[in-house]
């Protein structure tokens, strides 16, 4: 026999087969996260995703860093138009909404992702806006957590972020992982988050990125 929720929609499985509670780190969010008995593995392999880590079912530390620095500079986007970049579960948008932001677009290109960054959204009572046009819309400021993970991936985001730095405010969240371009950032702040479900915490920094070299930072 198949496995529990194996043959429900994304939706349906979110719904279902994840817990919404409440984020250790940011307790006023909650987001719908797998346990051992949710059956997301076999969920993903039915989707032809078994290979794809589902990064939006969990906080990474990118993401989380940047929730806490909203969190204690709600100013930074108080009223002003936010892009959540690469949103994967909707957190970083979802605590823009909260720090009061005027608008949330979200670029996020997995369905499934995009399923559950929309439910986490409703759950905490804010709206997020899909953004599906190729180029990235005009707003105050772009949150990008998690987009330096790996060289492939920062080879092509680096590119349409430093473009989009000379116009927007562009802030981001990394737990210093080795391809973070260093010599494009401006360190702000630091704080210790989980990253990726993980109990114990690890160091990571919110950063500035700027359209040229400056190298400043730690």
């Amino acid at each position: 026999m198949p496995a529990a929720g194996v043959n429900l929609s994304p939706e349906e499985f979110i719904r279902r087969r994840l817990t919404l509670a409440p984020l250790p780190f940011r307790p006023y969010i909650s987001l719908y996260r797998p346990t051992p008995q949710s059956g997301l593995i076999a969920f993903l392999a039915q989707n032809g995703r078994a290979d794809d880590p589902p990064y939006w079912a969990y906080a990474w530390a990118g993401g989380a860093v940047l929730a806490r620095y909203l969190e204690d500079h709600p100013e930074t986007v108080a009223g002003r138009t936010v892009l959540d970049f690469g949103a994967g579960s909707g957190l970083v948008g979802i605590a823009a909404a909260r720090a009061g932001a005027a608008k949330i677009w979200a670029i996020e290109p997995d369905p499934i992702a995009l399923t559950a960054m929309m439910l986490n959204a409703e759950a905490n009572g804010v709206s997020l806006s899909p953004w599906t046009e190729p180029d990235l819309p005009e707003v105050d400021i772009i949150l990008a957590g998690d987009v330096f993970y790996d060289a492939a991936v920062t080879r092509n985001t680096l590119p349409l972020l430093t473009a989009a730095a000379a116009e927007s405010q562009v802030i981001v969240g990394d737990p210093f992982r080795r391809d973070l371009p260093l010599d494009r950032l401006e360190f702000l702040a630091e704080y210790a988050v989980p990253d990726m479900g993980g109990a114990a915490p690890v160091r990571a920094g919110v950063f500035a990125l700027h359209p040229t070299h400056i190298g400043n930072a730690p």
